[in-house]
């Protein structure tokens, strides 16, 4: 049933009396078109059944059968069309099906209320906090607004404040440079009496003068009191009068009463200058007598330096002296300290090697001395790994040679070496030895075991080996030739064969299936289609089954891909297979029940219980 173009065609309907009719007289076309329409449809027939069908392809292989169905039927293929009225098991598991969909649906559909339920008070809560956060920021912009506002009168007083500050810390640094002033100068004046109190005369002063100078002191003393109590009332009268500056430029009385006691003060400051005149006069008078015993202490001071350097000199000569002599004594007395110990080791050595000479030798120190000593001749040394000696006796290498220490004690030295190279001796060498050889011997008796037993195993592997292949060639041949007549029933006109990888080696090889459908040239099962393939393992599978029958078989869905035309090519291979075995075959195709003996079925109501269906058709 085909068309092209604006083609317009007709139902298709057999004729009446069941005879076959050409595809092309249902098309109805413009007159351009119906070479090219007749061309497609060249050989192309119409049928009542699928039965008519493979009547008239087998009696006229070139013509293309199509049934009122759909089915399109050749010599070398077939294309299922649609199929019949469904079945009273479609209907019912087609409605299950719905049901249990329907029920899925329904519980997606309560999730997704749940869920938007849940959304939409999500979506409350947070405008709700968006709210909140809202009037949280005004509160906060308004608070920032008092704050700066606080902030400014704040920095305007700070200001005032500063500057008053400023001016009250002017007064009071003036205030206080007059007092330190004061103080200064009767802290000298109270130095200079100290010193001259304390400084050593030659001779005793007057005491006339002395009891003149303590008066002086005594007065300086209270002239720096009183000062520093002027001070003090001047600092106390600056900090009132900078309180009340601003009164007295408002009110005359005040300033006249200020200026009255300004005079006070002013006559006050000259009574207290010409005071501290007089005190000037002293303190220069005592300042006169301390310059004096200054001189005077300068100079004892001077001589007593002098006396002093001279004396660290000769102390520091001393101590040099001393420090020579210290250093030569160490030397000695490391001297004589090294000397007893090399006699105490010399000593010790010498009763090691005459214990060691009874011990190991038997000799006494004596003969020892008298066989061994350095007047006896060296008898020659060895000859050393790979050293051939001379063979005349009378050659100096074989003679004895006088006692030279240095060699000697290099000969001592490589001897040593020799022997450290050696090693320990282990006296449980010849025990060790015996226990090995012992355990040689069984190791070697389990070497010959395991060998004997390898060689028993291998002969084994080998006629298992020969064993497998026999089997396996015979089922190989067996399934090969099955294999051919399936394939060429199930494809007719198509070739299929099984082909092994490696023939000279039946234990290794691979098989391999090449399948050529009618029609196709290739015989890679990749390039196969769906259908095709399946109907390809079909073929081996009921190839190995006429191989080797067995009792019965268990099919799952094997013929799910196929259509109509190789499903009942199938079934009939089935039917043969039924003669001798029993089959058990899970399937939905309704053709495939059809054969069955009994169909057993599972089903689920809506009280959701599995039941099993069964009915016996035979």
């Amino acid at each position: 049933r085909r068309g092209a173009g604006n083609c317009a065609s007709n139902p298709i309907a057999p004729a009446p009396d069941g005879e076959p009719i050409l595809a092309e007289n249902y098309v109805r076309a413009p007159s351009e078109l119906m070479p090219a329409i007749r061309r497609l449809l060249h050989d192309m027939v119409v049928v009542d059944t699928l039965d008519a069908a493979e009547d008239l392809i087998r009696s006229h292989p070139h013509l293309t059968a199509v049934t009122a169905e759909g089915d399109l039927l050749a010599a070398h293929f077939a294309h299922g069309g649609s199929a019949g009225a469904p079945s009273l098991l479609e209907v019912q598991a087609s409605v299950d099906e719905a049901a249990a969909e329907l029920a899925e649906l329904s519980v997606r559909c309560a999730e997704l209320a749940e869920a938007e339920n849940a959304a939409t008070e999500r979506r409350t809560e947070a405008a709700a906090l968006v709210e909140e956060l809202g009037e949280r920021r005004r509160a906060a912009d308004r608070e920032k607004s008092t704050v700066a506002q606080q902030l400014g009168r704040l920095a305007g007083e700070a200001r005032a404040a500063a500057g008053e500050a400023d001016r009250s810390a002017a007064a009071a640094a003036r205030a206080q440079d007059a007092l330190e002033g004061a103080v200064q100068e009767a802290e000298e004046l109270a130095e200079r009496l100290a010193v001259a109190e304390e400084t050593p005369v030659a001779e005793e002063p007057d005491t006339a003068v002395r009891d003149r100078l303590s008066a002086d002191g005594a007065n300086a003393r209270q002239t720096e009191m009183e000062a520093r109590l002027q001070v003090r009332t001047h600092e106390e009268r600056v900090k009132g009068l900078a309180g009340r500056a601003d009164s007295l430029d408002r009110a005359a009385r005040a300033e006249r009463e200020a200026r009255a006691r300004a005079e006070q003060r002013r006559a006050r400051m000259r009574h207290e200058a010409a005071v501290a005149r007089a005190v000037a006069d002293g303190a220069r008078q005592l300042l006169a007598h301390v310059e004096v015993s200054l001189v005077r202490a300068d100079q004892e001071r001077t001589a007593a330096e002098a006396a002093k350097a001279r004396r660290e000199r000769e102390l520091t000569a001393a101590r040099g002296t001393g420090r020579e002599l210290k250093s030569e004594l160490d030397k000695l007395t490391d001297s004589v300290h090294r000397g007893e110990v090399l006699g105490a080791e010399k000593r010790l050595r010498i009763e090691q090697l005459e214990t060691r000479a009874l011990e190991e030798l038997g000799v006494e120190p004596a003969g020892l001395e008298t066989e061994y000593g350095p007047h006896q001749p060296v008898p020659p040394s060895p000859a050393a790994d790979g050293e051939t000696l001379p063979e005349d006796p009378e050659h100096p290498r074989n003679q004895p040679r006088p006692f030279v220490r240095a060699e000697q004690e290099k000969r001592l030295k490589a001897a040593e070496k020799a022997y450290q190279q050696l090693g320990k001796v282990n006296p449980l060498a010849l025990e060790e030895f015996a226990a090995l050889e012992e355990r040689h011997k069984f190791l070697s008796e389990q070497l010959e075991d395991l060998k004997k037993t390898r060689a028993d195993l291998l002969q084994v592997v080998k006629e298992v080996d020969e064993r497998v292949e026999q089997v396996f060639t015979e089922a190989y041949r067996d399934t090969a030739r099955e294999f051919e007549g399936v394939f060429g029933r199930l494809f007719p006109g198509g070739e299929g064969r099984l082909v092994l990888t490696d023939p000279g080696n039946m234990l290794t090889t691979g098989v391999d299936v090449e399948a050529r459908p009618p029609g196709k040239k290739v015989k890679r099962l990749s390039l196969l289609s769906g259908g095709e393939r399946s109907l390809t393992a079909v073929a081996l599978l009921v190839s190995i089954f006429k191989a080797r029958p067995s009792p019965f078989y268990v099919m799952d869905e094997v013929e799910a891909a196929l259509d109509d035309t190789n499903l009942q090519r199938l079934i009939r291979i089935m039917q043969e297979l039924q003669e001798s075995s029993q089959l058990i075959v899970i399937t939905h195709q309704k053709r495939t029940m059809e054969v069955a003996d009994a169909l057993y079925g599972v089903s689920m109501q809506g009280d959701g219980v599995s039941k099993v269906i069964s009915q016996r058709l035979r």
